[in-house]
């Protein structure tokens, strides 16, 4: 029904847009990490819809091949538009093929809601789309984003927690994942942005 949606972005939270689009707002569900524009600016949206009986949601993506891409694990048996978003969120793209391509099953299972019979189910189904898969992971063509300075750590953590709930932790479960993330990257000496502490956190 969507294609994409075009307008202004009203609001961005770490898993969530909002477009003003003519007038009217819409709220889009997206990855973690998506690289919108900051508020205030355009943006064109791909969008995806979900009806459901008691409910419908719009996904939204930075780029058309990442929600193709998101298409794509809609069609493997057992993965729902929550999980879809789950596993690019915690893995993005790229990390994603590289998965599949090493068969490394752990690296679905650390998702939450992945458990093992499915990463073996997007393991059988999407072997033999890795063609397909590298070239919506790679391909180019997104505009490119003006970056926000970096937020105070404090900020990060506030928001990694609120991803995580977006993506169906309970509070306490996203603080503990986060708060570990923290630590585990703060003892890597690599650099605590939302989108390594958010996947880091989800990894366990």
């Amino acid at each position: 029904m969507y294609e994409f949606i075009s307008g202004t972005v009203s609001d961005r939270t770490p898993a969530s847009v909002v477009i003003d689009a003519a007038g009217v707002g819409f709220e889009l569900l997206a990855p973690i990490g998506a690289a919108f524009p900051q508020v205030g600016e355009q943006a064109t949206v791909y969008a995806h819809l979900v009806v459901r009986e008691d409910a419908q949601t719009l996904y939204g993506f930075a780029r058309r091949d990442d929600r193709n891409l998101f298409r794509v694990l809609l069609r493997v048996r057992g993965v729902g538009p929550g999980m879809a978003l789950g596993i690019l969120s915690g893995l993005g793209p790229a990390d994603l093929v590289a998965a599949v391509q090493r068969e490394d099953l752990s690296a679905f299972t650390s998702i939450k809601g992945v458990g093992k019979k499915t990463a073996e189910q997007l393991m059988l189904d999407l072997r033999d789309k890795t063609p397909l898969l590298a070239s919506l992971a790679g391909a180019t063509g997104a505009a490119p984003v003006q970056e926000a300075a970096a937020p105070a750590e404090a900020s990060v953590k506030d928001d990694a927690i609120s991803a995580l709930i977006h993506l169906a932790y309970t509070e306490k479960e996203a603080a503990k994942a986060v708060e570990k993330a923290l630590k585990h990257l703060d003892g890597a000496g690599l650099k605590a942005d939302l989108e390594a502490v958010v996947r880091a956190a989800m990894r366990g």
